[in-house]
């Protein structure tokens, strides 16, 4: 049986087609789609798009650094030595400099193929922005006076 494909359109991409790893299933909104291992797709996606031979659009380029490398603009900046305002106009534009683009396709590629050191940079700059965007939320429980959670805002 030949089963249609599904047109993944995440984070914006406009070039990914799932030949299989979904189900559509029936919701109370309507028909939705299912996908098989979220975290492999990513990553096989990521790897893609840092091997083409064409530049990266911006839309690209917040997709590997969004869900490649879990990083904000501001976090991709710290490690790449720009603003974050940079990285904005460069995903919001698609007009990367080619030493932008060249950079982010090498810090994924080494932070998926488990380098430590850019793995571990990559985990401290993440865990530095969560910390930095944790707010604290306060609770009175009955009975058990307050209670206290750290929340990423």
């Amino acid at each position: 049986m030949n089963k249609k494909m599904h047109h993944y359109t995440d984070g914006g991409l406009k070039n990914v087609w799932l030949q299989n790893g979904f189900e559509i299933r029936s919701t109370p909104y309507g028909k939705g789609v299912a996908i098989h291992d979220v975290e492999g797709l990513t990553k096989a996606i990521c790897l893609a798009l840092a091997e083409k031979s064409s530049p990266l659009s911006g839309v690209e380029f917040r997709y590997i650094r969004s869900g490649g490398m879990l990083l904000s603009q501001a976090g991709l900046g710290t490690m790449m030595g720009a603003d974050a305002q940079s990285i904005a106009r460069w995903e919001k534009h698609g007009r990367l400099p080619k030493w932008a683009d060249k950079m982010v396709r090498v810090l994924y590629m080494a932070h998926a193929d488990g380098d430590q050191t850019i793995s571990s940079v990559v985990s401290r700059v993440s865990a530095v922005e969560r910390l930095i965007n944790q707010k604290i939320v306060v609770r009175e429980v009955r009975n058990k006076g307050w209670r206290s959670d750290l929340v990423v805002a």
